[in-house]
């Protein structure tokens, strides 16, 4: 797995192609020799969107992501326990320690009502975002 050492994980998601991660630099041009897209803004959004039913530990919140997108999503740990402290710092998720399936010490996070507010302005955003670019895309 390639990692994204050079490159800020704050909003990464990784489209996961080949067993393979690829950086930013890919999108932008600047590595010819591979293939992959990085989707920017989404990593907090989608982790929001994990918890939207319940609490859940990291590990099942990137299983969860993978899952739900027939494993073309792959969410790093580099990217998202930084993401998991971020969004609690900010007042999103709150978080406490309980024991896992398999018996482990694992720290639960849960929405707060603020991360149910921004999960829903977010949603909303993508959407019009999406349907904008599916529009122009669409063109001849």
């Amino acid at each position: 797995m390639t990692t994204l050492e050079s490159v800020s994980h704050r909003n990464l998601v990784a489209f996961h192609s080949t067993n393979c991660l690829y950086s930013h630099k890919r999108f932008m041009g600047q590595e010819k020799d591979k293939s992959g897209d990085l989707v920017q803004g989404t990593l907090d959004m989608l982790v929001l969107k994990s918890l939207g039913r319940g609490a859940k530990h990291g590990y099942s919140v990137a299983e969860w992501i993978q899952q739900t997108s027939d494993s073309v999503l792959r969410v790093e740990e580099g990217a998202l326990y930084p993401a998991l402290h971020r969004l609690e710092l900010k007042g999103l998720l709150r978080s406490e320690w309980g024991t896992s399936e398999n018996n482990r010490r694992a720290k639960y996070y849960s929405l707060t009502a603020a991360g149910r507010k921004h999960l829903a302005a977010e949603t909303e955003h993508w959407g019009r975002m999406t349907a904008a670019i599916a529009r122009v895309l669409q063109t001849t």
